[in-house]
């Protein structure tokens, strides 16, 4: 049976809610305040979280920030329940990384179909994927199921290599993760001695580039060179970054499967997975702000383009317009042409650290 829980500080509308779902076959437990449901959440461990937004003590987004800072409950599915329907409230609960937004009053099959929906969604999600072609084609396929990532590549053909072939070199532009069928590879690192530095062997099931496609360089960070004849599937730079970023459940299982062969490098993936765009751009242009060489002289301001600035950090330029526009709009900047003057950087800064105002 599936565990929910529900956050609501209006007793009838927490008591109905539950009558609800657990006649829907739903093993439910109530908080009537977000301090309460937060230390429930911990302890119950539910599947899935439904959660008012207006409440005393601490409210909706307060509880989704906590849960989101614990590995426990970080992963759960959360739904904002709530009276406020306007769309800066709305776009600031998905910002944060809710995954549903419900408005009160709503329908009986409103409520139990989105949660049923994100259920299922995470359910496939969390099932175990095997670390070949096909294992890789069902997690894509999967994946796209997600509103925000249907636009996912479908091209997922297997290329051969033949032994001593170069995959990619160190300093090359990194712009595809590589996934390993079959076959044998080694990264390494040339020494300004000319000697080669062996940075690791990989086989098949094996992931390559994942941390020089994370990094502000945008270059590989080492040489791949077959070993042993390969085939190897190659995923683009878009489709990488936008299951690590665009859905929190998406890139929890992403992370895993990358993980399973980068241990060593796993916490640096599950903090970047968990800085939302919003948090990401507020951190570079705080950063970019500092630097003199990207500095206006006469505006004061950030001196880059839109396609350098997304490449930094590692989005789409389109992503990186759309919330550049959200943060104007929220006076925190001021942009004219490539120019970007930051107007109030401490709140610039508190979004940077929360994602939120």
């Amino acid at each position: 049976m599936k565990k929910i829980l529900l956050i609501e500080d209006n007793q009838e509308i927490r008591e109905n809610t539950a009558d609800l779902l657990e006649l829907a076959n739903y093993n439910v437990a109530t908080a009537e305040n977000g301090i309460i449901g937060v230390e429930i959440a911990r302890q119950f461990e539910p599947d899935i979280i439904i959660c008012d937004i207006m409440m005393p003590k601490l409210d909706g987004y307060g509880v989704l920030f906590l849960l989101s800072k614990n590995t426990k409950t970080s992963g759960i599915p959360f739904i904002f329940l709530t009276a406020k329907s306007e769309k800066d409230d709305m776009r600031k609960g998905m910002n944060m990384g809710a995954d549903d937004y419900i408005t009160k009053p709503f329908e009986e099959i409103e409520l139990l179909n989105a949660v049923g929906s994100r259920l299922k969604k995470n359910d496939l999600l969390k099932k175990e994927i095997t670390t070949n072609l096909k294992g890789i084609k069902t997690f894509f396929s999967d994946a796209s199921s997600f509103e925000e990532l249907k636009n996912l590549s479908k091209d997922r053909r297997l290329i051969k290599y033949r032994k001593k072939t170069d995959i990619y070199m160190e300093g090359d532009l990194a712009y595809k993760l590589y996934f390993i069928q079959s076959g044998k590879v080694k990264t390494y690192k040339m020494a300004d001695s000319g000697k080669e530095f062996i940075t690791g062997m990989f086989g098949s099931g094996d992931f390559l580039g994942a941390m020089s496609l994370l990094g502000e360089s945008g270059v590989y960070g080492e040489s791949a060179i077959v070993n042993e004849d390969a085939e190897i599937c190659a995923i683009s730079k878009d489709d990488f970054t936008n299951l690590i970023f665009s859905n929190k459940m998406v890139s929890n299982a992403f992370i895993k499967l990358l993980s399973d062969n980068l241990v060593e490098r796993e916490d640096q993936l599950v903090r970047l997975a968990y800085c939302s765009v919003r948090q990401r751009i507020a951190k570079k242009l705080i950063e970019l702000s500092s630097k003199t060489n990207l500095n206006n002289d006469a505006l004061k301001g950030i001196n880059v383009t839109r396609e350098d600035l997304a490449g930094l950090i590692g989005i789409a330029k389109e992503t990186l317009c759309r919330t550049l526009s959200q943060l104007k709009d929220d006076r925190l900047i001021l942009m004219e042409k490539r120019n970007i003057t930051i107007l109030d950087k401490m709140q610039l800064t508190r979004v940077a650290d929360s994602g939120y105002l």
